[in-house]
Protein backbone atom coordinates (compact mmCIF):
# COMPACT_ATOMS: atom_id res chain seq x y z
CA UNK A 1 0.00 0.00 0.00
CA UNK A 2 2.74 2.32 0.84
CA UNK A 3 4.51 1.60 -2.42
CA UNK A 4 1.35 2.75 -4.40
CA UNK A 5 1.03 5.58 -2.35
CA UNK A 6 4.62 6.44 -3.14
CA UNK A 7 3.84 5.83 -6.64
CA UNK A 8 1.22 8.44 -6.90
CA UNK A 9 2.84 11.19 -5.19
CA UNK A 10 6.02 10.63 -7.38
CA UNK A 11 3.47 11.21 -10.37
CA UNK A 12 1.92 14.06 -8.85
CA UNK A 13 4.74 15.88 -8.69
CA UNK A 14 6.21 15.24 -11.65
CA UNK A 15 2.28 16.54 -13.25
CA UNK A 16 3.13 19.40 -11.75
CA UNK A 17 5.78 19.98 -12.57
CA UNK A 18 5.59 19.54 -16.31
CA UNK A 19 2.31 21.60 -15.35
CA UNK A 20 5.09 24.83 -14.39
CA UNK A 21 6.78 24.10 -17.73
CA UNK A 22 3.57 24.36 -19.62
CA UNK A 23 2.51 27.66 -18.31
CA UNK A 24 5.93 29.00 -18.49
CA UNK A 25 5.64 28.06 -22.23
CA UNK A 26 2.40 29.18 -22.31
CA UNK A 27 3.40 32.97 -21.10
CA UNK A 28 6.48 33.64 -23.92
CA UNK A 29 4.24 32.31 -26.33
CA UNK A 30 1.71 34.96 -25.47
CA UNK A 31 4.14 37.22 -25.06
CA UNK A 32 6.02 36.50 -28.29
CA UNK A 33 2.15 36.83 -30.33
CA UNK A 34 1.84 40.58 -28.51
CA UNK A 35 5.49 41.98 -30.36
CA UNK A 36 5.19 40.02 -33.46
CA UNK A 37 1.46 41.48 -33.82
CA UNK A 38 2.96 45.22 -32.95
CA UNK A 39 5.45 44.94 -35.31
CA UNK A 40 2.39 44.16 -38.12
CA UNK A 41 0.95 46.93 -37.33
CA UNK A 42 3.85 49.38 -37.04
CA UNK A 43 4.53 47.91 -40.91
CA UNK A 44 1.29 49.69 -42.33
CA UNK A 45 2.38 53.00 -41.53
CA UNK A 46 5.90 52.20 -43.44
CA UNK A 47 3.59 50.37 -46.55
CA UNK A 48 1.66 53.31 -46.29
CA UNK A 49 5.10 55.71 -47.17
CA UNK A 50 6.50 53.33 -49.71
CA UNK A 51 3.09 52.63 -51.57
CA UNK A 52 2.69 57.02 -51.89
CA UNK A 53 6.26 57.10 -53.07
CA UNK A 54 5.56 54.26 -56.06
CA UNK A 55 2.81 56.49 -56.85
CA UNK A 56 4.51 59.49 -57.38
CA UNK A 57 6.97 57.45 -59.35
CA UNK A 58 4.43 56.07 -61.69
CA UNK A 59 2.19 58.75 -62.20
CA UNK A 60 5.42 60.42 -63.52
CA UNK A 61 5.53 57.43 -66.33
CA UNK A 62 8.81 56.46 -65.58
CA UNK A 63 10.08 53.21 -68.06
CA UNK A 64 9.45 50.07 -65.76
CA UNK A 65 9.40 47.41 -68.74
CA UNK A 66 12.42 45.92 -66.20
CA UNK A 67 9.54 45.34 -63.97
CA UNK A 68 6.50 43.49 -66.01
CA UNK A 69 6.49 40.00 -65.92
CA UNK A 70 6.89 37.94 -69.48
CA UNK A 71 4.41 35.43 -70.27
CA UNK A 72 6.76 33.28 -72.17
CA UNK A 73 9.04 33.59 -69.62
CA UNK A 74 6.76 31.99 -66.63
CA UNK A 75 5.51 29.63 -68.96
CA UNK A 76 9.07 27.89 -69.19
CA UNK A 77 11.11 28.81 -66.62
CA UNK A 78 11.67 27.77 -62.71
CA UNK A 79 9.12 28.75 -60.56
CA UNK A 80 10.72 29.37 -56.70
CA UNK A 81 8.77 29.31 -53.45
CA UNK A 82 9.91 30.47 -49.68
CA UNK A 83 7.39 28.02 -47.44
CA UNK A 84 7.54 29.82 -43.81
CA UNK A 85 7.51 27.05 -41.12
CA UNK A 86 9.43 26.52 -37.34
CA UNK A 87 12.07 25.34 -36.30
CA UNK A 88 10.09 23.72 -32.80
CA UNK A 89 7.70 21.84 -32.16
CA UNK A 90 4.57 22.10 -29.88
CA UNK A 91 2.85 23.69 -32.76
CA UNK A 92 -0.06 21.19 -33.39
CA UNK A 93 -0.76 20.27 -37.39
CA UNK A 94 0.93 24.50 -38.21
CA UNK A 95 3.74 22.73 -40.39
CA UNK A 96 1.78 20.36 -42.21
CA UNK A 97 -0.80 23.15 -43.54
CA UNK A 98 1.33 25.39 -44.97
CA UNK A 99 3.52 22.85 -46.49
CA UNK A 100 0.92 20.62 -47.58
CA UNK A 101 -0.78 24.23 -49.38
CA UNK A 102 2.40 24.74 -50.56
CA UNK A 103 2.43 21.40 -52.87
CA UNK A 104 -0.96 21.99 -53.48
CA UNK A 105 -0.67 25.37 -55.22
CA UNK A 106 3.24 24.41 -56.97
CA UNK A 107 1.40 21.16 -58.29
CA UNK A 108 -0.71 23.90 -60.75
CA UNK A 109 1.58 26.29 -61.56
CA UNK A 110 3.42 26.24 -65.01
CA UNK A 111 7.11 25.90 -64.62
CA UNK A 112 9.55 23.91 -62.03
CA UNK A 113 9.29 24.32 -58.47
CA UNK A 114 12.72 25.13 -55.96
CA UNK A 115 11.67 25.42 -52.77
CA UNK A 116 13.31 27.45 -49.41
CA UNK A 117 12.12 26.75 -46.20
CA UNK A 118 12.38 28.70 -43.43
CA UNK A 119 12.72 26.48 -40.05
CA UNK A 120 13.72 22.75 -39.43
CA UNK A 121 9.76 21.33 -39.14
CA UNK A 122 8.59 22.15 -42.42
CA UNK A 123 11.72 21.29 -43.88
CA UNK A 124 10.97 17.92 -42.98
CA UNK A 125 7.59 17.95 -43.76
CA UNK A 126 8.40 18.94 -47.64
CA UNK A 127 11.10 16.77 -47.60
CA UNK A 128 9.07 13.88 -47.67
CA UNK A 129 7.27 15.33 -50.92
CA UNK A 130 8.41 15.51 -54.67
CA UNK A 131 9.10 19.08 -54.83
CA UNK A 132 13.14 19.43 -54.88
CA UNK A 133 14.37 22.05 -51.85
CA UNK A 134 16.92 24.43 -53.01
CA UNK A 135 17.97 25.12 -48.98
CA UNK A 136 17.10 26.33 -45.31
CA UNK A 137 16.79 29.30 -43.75
CA UNK A 138 16.48 29.74 -39.23
CA UNK A 139 13.54 30.81 -38.27
CA UNK A 140 14.04 33.94 -36.23
CA UNK A 141 13.46 34.70 -32.55
CA UNK A 142 12.69 38.10 -32.34
CA UNK A 143 11.66 40.66 -34.26
CA UNK A 144 14.94 41.91 -34.79
CA UNK A 145 15.99 38.78 -36.01
CA UNK A 146 13.61 38.91 -38.93
CA UNK A 147 15.29 41.59 -40.92
CA UNK A 148 18.52 39.41 -41.73
CA UNK A 149 16.57 36.43 -42.55
CA UNK A 150 14.47 38.89 -45.08
CA UNK A 151 18.14 40.38 -46.29
CA UNK A 152 19.03 36.67 -47.11
CA UNK A 153 16.17 35.48 -48.46
CA UNK A 154 15.99 38.96 -51.08
CA UNK A 155 19.52 38.97 -51.89
CA UNK A 156 18.81 34.98 -53.29
CA UNK A 157 15.75 35.44 -54.57
CA UNK A 158 17.05 38.60 -56.45
CA UNK A 159 19.82 37.10 -57.64
CA UNK A 160 18.43 34.02 -59.07
CA UNK A 161 15.40 36.39 -60.76
CA UNK A 162 17.54 38.86 -62.45
CA UNK A 163 20.48 36.12 -63.83
CA UNK A 164 17.19 33.94 -65.23
CA UNK A 165 17.27 31.09 -63.35
CA UNK A 166 13.56 31.94 -61.72
CA UNK A 167 10.92 33.52 -63.24
CA UNK A 168 8.15 33.89 -60.45
CA UNK A 169 8.70 33.35 -56.48
CA UNK A 170 6.39 33.20 -54.32
CA UNK A 171 5.84 33.21 -50.58
CA UNK A 172 3.74 30.48 -48.20
CA UNK A 173 2.98 31.37 -44.72
CA UNK A 174 0.34 30.86 -42.23
CA UNK A 175 -1.70 33.99 -41.98
CA UNK A 176 -3.38 34.57 -38.42
CA UNK A 177 -7.05 35.07 -38.72
CA UNK A 178 -8.68 35.40 -34.75
CA UNK A 179 -7.73 33.94 -31.73
CA UNK A 180 -5.79 30.68 -32.59
CA UNK A 181 -7.11 30.33 -35.60
CA UNK A 182 -4.66 30.37 -38.55
CA UNK A 183 -4.73 30.01 -42.46
CA UNK A 184 -2.01 29.47 -45.62
CA UNK A 185 -1.88 31.72 -48.27
CA UNK A 186 0.09 32.56 -50.96
CA UNK A 187 2.04 36.00 -51.86
CA UNK A 188 3.68 36.32 -55.65
CA UNK A 189 7.13 38.49 -54.50
CA UNK A 190 8.59 38.02 -58.48
CA UNK A 191 7.90 39.78 -60.81
CA UNK A 192 5.91 42.87 -60.25
CA UNK A 193 3.12 42.94 -63.02
CA UNK A 194 1.22 45.86 -64.52
CA UNK A 195 -1.88 45.59 -62.24
CA UNK A 196 0.13 46.48 -59.56
CA UNK A 197 1.59 49.14 -60.88
CA UNK A 198 -1.79 50.52 -62.41
CA UNK A 199 -3.22 50.31 -58.90
CA UNK A 200 -0.31 52.07 -57.09
CA UNK A 201 -0.28 54.80 -59.66
CA UNK A 202 -3.57 55.43 -58.51
CA UNK A 203 -2.99 55.65 -54.97
CA UNK A 204 -4.12 59.71 -54.22
CA UNK A 205 -2.33 61.74 -52.76
CA UNK A 206 -2.96 62.81 -49.33
CA UNK A 207 -2.50 66.71 -49.91
CA UNK A 208 -2.69 69.17 -53.43
CA UNK A 209 1.06 69.43 -52.94
CA UNK A 210 2.32 66.64 -55.30
CA UNK A 211 5.99 66.18 -54.47
CA UNK A 212 8.87 66.01 -56.93
CA UNK A 213 11.10 62.72 -57.68
CA UNK A 214 14.78 64.10 -57.28
CA UNK A 215 17.91 62.85 -58.42
CA UNK A 216 18.11 59.66 -60.50
CA UNK A 217 14.25 58.44 -60.70
CA UNK A 218 14.91 55.37 -62.20
CA UNK A 219 16.96 54.80 -59.20
CA UNK A 220 14.69 56.16 -56.70
CA UNK A 221 12.05 53.66 -58.74
CA UNK A 222 14.35 50.70 -57.83
CA UNK A 223 14.86 51.97 -54.47
CA UNK A 224 11.01 51.96 -53.53
CA UNK A 225 10.56 48.70 -54.96
CA UNK A 226 13.26 47.07 -52.68
CA UNK A 227 11.54 48.61 -49.72
CA UNK A 228 8.63 47.26 -51.07
CA UNK A 229 9.66 43.49 -51.11
CA UNK A 230 11.02 43.68 -47.96
CA UNK A 231 7.67 44.58 -46.37
CA UNK A 232 6.21 42.32 -48.09
CA UNK A 233 8.88 39.36 -47.09
CA UNK A 234 8.92 40.99 -43.63
CA UNK A 235 4.95 40.92 -43.06
CA UNK A 236 4.66 37.21 -44.42
CA UNK A 237 7.48 36.01 -41.87
CA UNK A 238 6.19 37.92 -38.93
CA UNK A 239 2.34 37.08 -39.03
CA UNK A 240 4.06 33.71 -39.89
CA UNK A 241 5.55 33.63 -36.73
CA UNK A 242 2.60 35.47 -34.91
CA UNK A 243 0.39 32.04 -35.98
CA UNK A 244 3.28 30.04 -35.24
CA UNK A 245 3.26 31.44 -31.46
CA UNK A 246 -0.56 31.14 -31.49
CA UNK A 247 -0.89 27.73 -32.54
CA UNK A 248 1.70 26.79 -29.43
CA UNK A 249 -0.21 29.30 -27.22
CA UNK A 250 -3.15 26.92 -28.01
CA UNK A 251 -1.23 23.85 -27.79
CA UNK A 252 -0.43 24.78 -24.28
CA UNK A 253 -3.49 25.78 -23.41
CA UNK A 254 -4.91 22.15 -23.85
CA UNK A 255 -1.97 20.44 -22.55
CA UNK A 256 -2.22 22.58 -19.10
CA UNK A 257 -5.98 21.43 -18.87
CA UNK A 258 -5.59 17.81 -19.69
CA UNK A 259 -2.69 18.22 -17.31
CA UNK A 260 -5.54 19.42 -14.56
CA UNK A 261 -7.81 16.69 -15.44
CA UNK A 262 -4.54 14.14 -14.79
CA UNK A 263 -3.74 16.13 -11.51
CA UNK A 264 -7.43 15.74 -10.40
CA UNK A 265 -7.55 12.12 -11.24
CA UNK A 266 -4.56 11.48 -9.82
CA UNK A 267 -5.49 13.03 -6.31
CA UNK A 268 -8.37 11.94 -6.21
CA UNK A 269 -6.73 8.07 -6.07
CA UNK A 270 -4.30 9.37 -3.46
CA UNK A 271 -6.67 10.29 -0.93
CA UNK A 272 -8.76 7.33 -1.42
CA UNK A 273 -5.93 5.24 -1.05
CA UNK A 274 -5.03 7.61 1.90
CA UNK A 275 -8.12 7.24 3.72
CA UNK A 276 -8.55 3.67 2.96
CA UNK A 277 -5.18 2.99 4.71
CA UNK A 278 -6.31 5.23 7.76
CA UNK A 279 -9.65 3.10 7.68
CA UNK A 280 -7.89 0.10 7.72
CA UNK A 281 -5.60 1.29 10.72
CA UNK A 282 -8.94 2.57 12.90
CA UNK A 283 -10.18 -1.20 12.51
CA UNK A 284 -6.89 -2.62 13.56
CA UNK A 285 -7.17 -0.29 16.30
CA UNK A 286 -10.85 -1.12 16.84
CA UNK A 287 -10.48 -4.42 16.61
CA UNK A 288 -7.66 -4.54 18.90
CA UNK A 289 -9.43 -2.51 22.05
CA UNK A 290 -12.20 -5.05 21.22
CA UNK A 291 -10.26 -8.28 22.10
CA UNK A 292 -8.40 -6.51 25.13
CA UNK A 293 -11.85 -5.69 26.43
CA UNK A 294 -13.49 -9.39 25.44
CA UNK A 295 -9.77 -10.73 27.44
CA UNK A 296 -10.53 -8.55 30.12
CA UNK A 297 -13.92 -9.72 31.34
CA UNK A 298 -12.84 -13.29 31.17
CA UNK A 299 -10.14 -12.44 33.44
Amino acid sequence: MSDTMVSLRRKINSARDLQSVVRTMRALAASDIGQYEQSIRALDDYYRSVALGLSICFQKNLPTTWLIESKGRVDQGCVGAVVFGSDQGLVGRFNEVVADYAVNTLAVLPGKPQVWAVGERVHARLADTSLPLAGTFSVPNSVKAITPLVAQILEESESRYSEGELTECYLFYNRPTSGAVYEPVQLRLLPLDETWRRELAELPWPTKNLPEVMGNTTLTLRALIREYLFISLFRACAESLASENASRLAAMQRADKNINELLENLNGSFHRLRQSGIDEELFDVISGFEALVELQQRL
